[in-house]
């Protein structure tokens, strides 16, 4: 079972974001940890607007909220397919249970996770308070742990097994870059693939191949001085560079060496 991470994938411009805002990422109760990744907790306190912009992960959140001038409310936020843009200002906080890709199923098996891609549905009925209220980190922590403990831990699922196990081996081993070489390294069907994601995660195979390249590929571009996008692009399992900077394009909203000069600057 793999832990929570401690990298900024996915986060745009991720200096100036973690300069803005208080992020932090703390596990789960155990019985939680086969499911959810981690909870994030973001709060802020700021002088003048901030527009955050993240390239979502093939993951479910349910999400505690409160904007300043706003009731506070509680989501479920489906797999984002494009670009994630939050405007935060003035005060605010935001306590998130991360699923697993493939972990949230379990606990909502009335529906395939493609019932929730794109969407984000405010969840009535559900208080908000005893989890944004507290001032503590540990509190909000065990908030979130018993909110999702009353619900009861869900019953075994192999196939939301499966599902997890396939998702973090995209994520982990570089020589995954088409769907067929997963299937065969499983001895799975591609199309057994297919329809496992489809109901627990929310997302087809292929874009969480593309995701996790372009979460690499932003990360270098914000790590690195100087980046070797041609290098990159065939390291990532890319035919070309020309390919790596289309979906880069598509996914970000600038090509990669223009994001990457204005990393720099």
């Amino acid at each position: 079972m793999a832990t929570p991470r401690r990298d900024t994938r996915g986060i745009v411009d991720a200096a100036d974001f973690l300069a803005r805002v208080r992020f932090r990422r703390p596990e789960p109760a155990p019985p939680l940890r086969p499911y959810v990744e981690h909870y994030w907790l973001i709060d802020w306190d700021l002088t003048e607007p901030y527009v955050s912009h993240v390239v979502p992960h093939p993951a479910v959140h349910l999400v505690f909220q409160r904007f300043e001038g706003q009731e506070p409310f509680v989501e479920i936020a489906g797999v984002q397919q494009g670009l994630f843009t939050q405007k935060l200002e003035g005060r605010g906080r935001v306590c998130g249970v991360k699923f697993r890709p493939g972990g949230f199923r379990p606990f909502a098996p009335e529906h395939p996770v493609s019932h929730w891609t794109g969407r984000r549905v405010h969840l009535t009925g559900t208080d908000p308070a005893p989890v944004l209220d507290p001032a503590g980190e540990e509190a909000r922590v065990a908030a979130l742990d018993a909110h999702l403990l009353a619900a009861r831990i869900p019953r075994p699922d192999p196939q939301a097994d499966l599902a997890m196990t396939l998702v973090d081996r995209i994520r982990t081993d570089r020589a995954i870059r088409k769907v067929a070489d997963l299937a065969s390294d499983e001895g799975l069907s591609v199309r057994l693939i297919q329809r496992l994601f489809a109901a627990y995660v929310g997302v087809g195979p292929k874009w969480v191949i593309l995701r996790y390249r372009i979460h690499e590929a932003l990360e270098r571009a914000e790590a690195e001085q100087t980046v070797d996008w041609a290098a990159l692009a065939a390291d990532l399992g890319y035919a070309d560079q020309a390919h790596l900077v289309r979906d880069f394009t598509t996914t970000v909203g600038v090509p990669p060496a223009t994001y990457a000069r204005h990393r720099s600057s």
